[in-house]
């Protein structure tokens, strides 16, 4: 035998081990992808922000990446996570204010080099933090490749891709309607404003035809851009306005006359089938002045106050104010006819969740249309797969309608716009490199552009500009494309599909070949977890009171593909007693080694028993192997659960006490050899999901050489199929089943001995049954067992029927019949209330359309589970009637 230090701790104990297992790992070098055979297989980590902390959503994610990077890296493939952050431009850069504000200091007042000095600090503090915190959890990514989106190569490959793009017509810049933001003062992208259904109001104002006595009736939510229209619609099809075409009204409060004009735009079944058109405030009405040729009055400052083009009244309002400020006025002049409630869609700010302005401004923007074909076609002709594949229409629809991307932000952390003017001649440069002087008139009198670019310009780029593009390294060589990229559905257009097309445009082929989408997080009652309802779970917490391993097993047990994960802290509890059950059982085994001699796995004489676990590893190999090639993570971790929990533990370990417990020393070198065989097995079958606690374990095993981190992922046997094996075992086991469940049942103590007599009429069965009579009664722990074909007595037995065989049980003398068919009733009458109750908010529709789909079926489930328990119970109360 081996020499090592075979014995544990009586109590596990992650704290004790998990830090030095992952300082091992790293001592060794073992997240780095080594030769192997086949394709690589490659995930680039979604980068997470450096604002903070990871959140439960970050756990969840990358503790499934981690799962495939273990089990692909076990499976021989050369493996590759490519770990990295983000620097968030928007979020990074409000951060910092904010906290220089508290301190006294106006962020503006040190100057963009300074405050990008303060930034940095901030950035590399919570990037260290965070990779910190991803390394708690386990995560096995190649830190010698690790990327940030300022980096320096990262910063070569944003400029190669915007002079790329500004040189072949795709990058331009343009006055146009963007979405704003006042609390961040800069523009955003479509995608980044989040539509929210609020309780408005529908402003019913007359406008004055000019040179006559007749006034159209307009409607609107927003009566203070009145002040910045340019014009009135109606539809060129509505009779009733057809005679004020080309006529004049004037706009109040402003006095400004402005044409009525006939556009198909218009909507004569909204409001009074009159619009006012403000093409400067308003993504539809700008349309609408291009077509027309309308002036564009932008009345707003930078923070949504009003500005110098209205009356000096409304001046440094605010839109809230001079709303109302407004409506005042035109009651007073008698020209706001009514104003009712009105619920619609208003666009608000992702990050500062203030509504957005849509705001007439000069910016960088992408031409994204033939990208997007591009895009679409690679989905249409199979190169991606979403999975679940439900996410496909998002991704498809976004790129039907996509608009071009603004990629200018008002900021001054983040990447530069690589755009220099002139100040002597007026030149514009787009260059690779700064440049000294002007390339047109050489001047030195040159500026570069004050603006950077949205953060997901960089983002977007990150499958190939982390391995090294443009360089032609040899990482991007050998690692591109990537494998898989799990991500959650809210970034499928931010990022995703982005990703596609720079790809697609840059390396002329998609990034990356599957897409798996992670469900949210959401709290037990089907709430998103967030700060303000205060129902979020920090994943360091968990690890310190379960463990790494707790947290990532019961994370992939829930990750059900396409359904969200609904946990509260406790729940956490599944994988913390997952993992301690896998620390006692192999404790057993390894106190049982003392004086053993231990033989070789291929020359051990197999049991039929012994055949039945191997079949049942061959099998449970292969279902978790298919489950994580397709992403159904809860599938693979149940797998694992069960045969570890149910076969090994329960019924295999349990069967080989038979075995230890006796006098036949070869017998005993026999059953720990594979015991210790099995659990070898067990311990890298697992070590995807909980691999602390297994690669503990294994460097105890007298057998094992190496890092379990790097062994071989069990690969099924032919030549351990035996599904006669385990079609007899099965039987037996529902005969062992059926004995403890009447104990159960009837509440007889396990102190408390009864006869058994199993009748079975198949020779074969029969045959197979007596030859393991000794281990029948071990597991049924009786002391008198029979197995027959004839049929025994029945007085004083309760009978279970099975498949092929009868177990009659002898319990009637040992519990009071008429005690217990009342105890069962009013077990029975308990459970039917709680039915009842289930059944009652099952049929209410208001909690079936509101509450969380998940949370519906919880109670579905629970609904199911009660009618089984009363069944059961109503056919145990038979039994003792019969």
């Amino acid at each position: 035998m081996k020499q090592k230090e075979v014995l544990l701790e009586k109590v596990y104990n992650p704290k004790e081990f998990e830090e030095r297992i992952y300082a091992t790992w790293m001592d060794h070098g073992a997240f780095m992808p080594r030769e192997g055979v086949g394709k690589p297989f490659v995930i680039v980590i979604p980068p997470p922000n450096v604002t903070g902390v990871l959140h439960m959503g970050h756990g969840l994610n990358n503790s499934l990446q981690d799962i495939l990077i273990r089990y692909h890296r076990m499976k021989g493939e050369p493996t590759l996570w490519i770990p990295g952050t983000d620097h968030a431009g928007i979020a990074t850069q409000s951060v910092v204010e904010r906290k220089l504000w508290s301190q006294g200091v106006d962020p503006r007042s040190l100057g963009r080099e300074k405050f990008v000095e303060i930034t940095w600090q901030h950035a590399l503090e919570h990037k260290k933090i965070i990779i910190n915190q991803l390394k708690k959890i386990g995560a096995s990514c190649d830190w010698s490749r690790e990327r940030f989106t300022l980096d320096e190569g990262l910063s070569k490959a944003v400029r190669e891709v915007f002079v790329s793009l500004y040189e072949k017509g795709l990058i331009y810049r343009g006055t146009y309607l963007v979405n704003w933001s006042p609390g961040l003062k800069t523009a955003l992208a479509d995608d980044e404003v989040e539509y929210r259904e609020v309780q408005g109001r529908l402003y019913y104002i007359l406008y004055p035809v000019a040179d006559s006595d007749e006034k159209v009736m307009i409607a609107t939510t927003r009566p203070e851009t009145m002040l910045g229209d340019t014009a009135v619609a109606v539809h060129p099809g509505d009779e009733r306005y057809r005679h004020l075409v080309g006529k004049e009204v004037i706009v109040p409060l402003v006095n400004r006359k402005v044409k009525v004009i006939a556009d198909e735009y218009v909507d004569p079944e909204f409001g009074t089938g009159v619009v006012k058109i403000t093409p400067a405030h308003d993504f539809n009405d700008f349309e609408i002045g291009r077509r027309h040729n309308l002036e564009f009055i932008n009345i707003f400052n930078p923070d949504a106050t009003l500005n110098e083009h209205v009356p000096e009244k409304y001046r440094g309002l605010s839109r809230e104010e001079a709303r109302a400020r407004v409506v005042d006025d035109l009651k007073s002049l008698g020209l706001l006819v009514k104003e009712e409630p009105h619920v619609h869609q208003v666009g608000h700010c992702y990050r500062t969740h203030v509504p957005v302005e849509p705001y007439l401004s000069e910016q960088w923007f992408v031409r994204m249309d033939t990208m997007a074909q591009k895009a679409l076609k690679a989905w249409e002709e199979g190169k991606i797969q979403f999975f679940p594949r439900k996410w496909e229409n998002t991704y498809t629809h976004w790129l039907r309608n996509i608009r071009d991307w603004c990629i200018s932000r008002q900021l001054w952390w983040g990447h530069r716009i690589p755009v220099w003017y002139c100040d002597d001649c007026g030149a514009q440069m787009v260059l690779r490199e700064d440049p000294t002087a002007c390339t047109s008139c050489g001047s030195t009198n040159i500026r570069q552009d004050e603006d950077v670019l949205d953060t997901w310009f960089s983002s977007w780029l990150w499958p190939f500009s982390t391995l090294g593009w443009p360089e032609e390294t040899e990482d991007l060589k050998r690692f591109f494309p990537t494998t898989t990229l799990v991500t959650a559905y809210d970034i499928i257009f931010f990022w995703v599909a982005r990703m596609i097309m720079a790809s697609l445009e840059f390396m002329h082929e998609v990034p990356f070949r599957d897409i798996y989408i992670t469900g949210l997080v959401r709290d037990k009652q089907g709430r998103k977890m967030s700060k303000s309802l205060g129902n979020g779970i920090d994943p360091l917490e968990i690890v310190n009171v379960y463990g790494a391993d707790a947290l990532r097993f019961t994370l992939a047990f829930l990750a059900a593909q396409g359904q969200d994960v609904l946990l509260d802290k406790d729940t956490f509890q599944v994988g913390a007693h997952f993992a301690n059950k896998i620390w006692n059982a192999s404790r057993f085994i390894l106190m049982n080694l003392e004086g053993r001699r231990l033989i070789p796995f291929e020359k051990i004489e197999k049991t039929d028993i012994d055949r039945w676990i191997l079949h049942r590893l061959n099998r449970a190999a292969a279902a978790v192997s298919d489950a994580l090639e397709t992403y159904r993570f809860n599938e693979a971790a149940q797998t694992a659960y069960e045969f570890f929990w149910s076969d090994f533990c329960d019924w295999y370990i349990e069967s080989a006490k038979l075995s230890l417990n006796g006098d036949d020393e070869q017998e005993k070198d026999r059953i720990v050899s594979l015991l210790l065989f099995v659990l070898e097995q067990a311990l890298k079958l697992l070590h995807p999901f909980l691999p602390f606690v297994t690669e503990e374990l294994y460097q105890k095993l007298p057998t094992t050489e190496g890092l379990l981190i790097l062994a071989s992922f069990p690969e099924p046997r032919k030549e351990w199929e035996d599904p006669a094996a385990e079609a007899s075992y099965t039987v037996l086991q529902e005969v062992v089943r059926g004995v403890r469940s009447l104990r159960s049942q009837f509440t007889i103590p396990p102190s408390v001995k009864f006869r058994v007599v199993v009748r079975c009429e198949d020779a074969g069965l029969l045959e197979y049954l007596r030859a393991h009579e000794a281990l029948m009664k071990l597991l049924m722990n009786v002391e008198d067992l029979s197995i027959q074909q004839e049929p025994p007595l029945r007085a004083g037995a309760v009978v279970v029927v099975g498949k092929g065989f009868e177990v009659y049980s002898y319990v009637r003398d040992l519990i009071d019949v008429p005690k217990e068919i009342a105890r069962l009733e009013k077990k029975i009458a308990k459970l039917q209330g709680v039915l009842d109750k289930v059944e009652k908010k099952l049929a209410n529709p208001h909690f079936v359309e509101k509450a969380h789909p998940q949370v519906v079926e919880g109670e579905r489930a629970k609904q199911r589970d009660l009618a089984e328990q009363i069944a059961k119970l109503r056919e145990y109360e038979a039994l003792l009637k019969g």
